[in-house]
């Protein structure tokens, strides 16, 4: 496995072009692959994330099984004379994951849920739009990821139920793009999580981070990375 960063230069046409569109960005993110990816879903997947941290830095992750060839980004998207990609070896990481180990994470997902106003009525699936209810569908997942949230300290608590875990939701964005040959629009709303993890399951960890988490993984989505605390 290989984990890549690639820094856009949003001053570029190209590059905004690619940032207005989950579509257009998966298809730039998929030539970076000489062989095409296997759509096996047990097998570890191409991921990726946008992380905006300011206006002037604005960073495509990529996690895949294969090392990719990211030229074509810089020429469209990135400084051509001067700018590149870092891609690292991921197994390091993976394979050291302990239980019992503390990490800080971040993770870009869609978190749905399916519900129907009558027995009659087909399930729809639909977003989570409270921060509440956006913290527990990460919450509901953690245990079969591997892992659990940090709980803060009572002393810590600014708010009983928003604030008991090391966790931060935000960068609340609704997605609207047109997938190709389709006529009706796709419209998908992320939220970006920060917080502090604890390993429970080192196998179930690394199955999530080369896996992804969630739904919508094609459109920038289920991508986790973590950092040393």
């Amino acid at each position: 496995m290989f984990l890549t960063r690639f820094r856009f230069n949003t001053a570029r046409l190209g590059a905004r072009r690619l940032l207005s569109s989950p579509q257009r960005l998966h298809a730039a993110i998929m030539f970076a692959f000489a062989e095409p990816p296997s759509l096996d879903g047990g097998s570890a997947r191409i991921l990726w994330r946008i992380d905006r941290n300011s206006r002037a830095e604005t960073y495509l992750y990529i996690s895949s099984p294969d090392k990719p060839d990211l030229t074509h980004l810089v020429e469209e998207a990135g400084w051509p004379e001067t700018g590149r990609w870092q891609t690292l070896d991921y197994e390091p990481l993976l394979s050291r994951l302990t239980k019992g180990d503390t990490w800080a994470f971040r993770l870009t997902a869609n978190p749905v849920h399916s519900i129907r106003r009558t027995a009659e009525e087909p399930t729809k699936v639909t977003a989570h739009v409270g921060r509440q209810h956006q913290m527990n569908w990460l919450l509901q997942r953690q245990e079969k990821a591997g892992f659990v949230v940090l709980e803060k300290p009572a002393e810590r608590h600014l708010h009983h139920e928003l604030d008991q875990y090391e966790l931060v939701v935000h960068d609340r964005r609704q997605l609207d793009f047109t997938k190709a040959g389709q006529r009706k629009p796709v419209t998908l709303v992320t939220v970006t999580y920060d917080g502090r993890l604890q390993v429970t399951d080192p196998d179930a960890l690394r199955q999530a981070l080369t896996r992804g988490l969630g739904r919508a993984k094609a459109y920038g989505c289920g991508l986790m990375t973590l950092a040393e605390t």
